[in-house]
């Protein structure tokens, strides 16, 4: 999700019936998603690669600094 232009990126607090999918600790992409959202859904690139909605409550999102965004971005797009 790009708040203000910004990326946004959140760390998995829950995987509880998604443990393929989702690993708790680990910082995943924010994706866009106003309809998701509305119904209290986070859209992340999910360990697949693929994004996929998840409760939000399974995720806090974390500001990073540009400088970290621009470091991961390309790593986690490889996924």
């Amino acid at each position: 999700m790009k708040k203000n232009g910004k990326l946004q990126f959140a760390i998995c607090l829950n995987n509880e019936g998604y443990p393929a999918s989702l690993e708790v600790g680990k910082l995943y992409r924010v994706i866009a998603d106003e309809e998701a959202a509305k119904e209290n859904y986070l859209r992340v690139i999910d360990e697949s690669g693929e994004d996929y909605a998840f409760a939000a409550n399974r995720f806090h999102l974390v500001d990073l600094p540009q400088s970290v965004k621009r470091t991961l971005l390309p790593r986690l797009e490889q996924v």
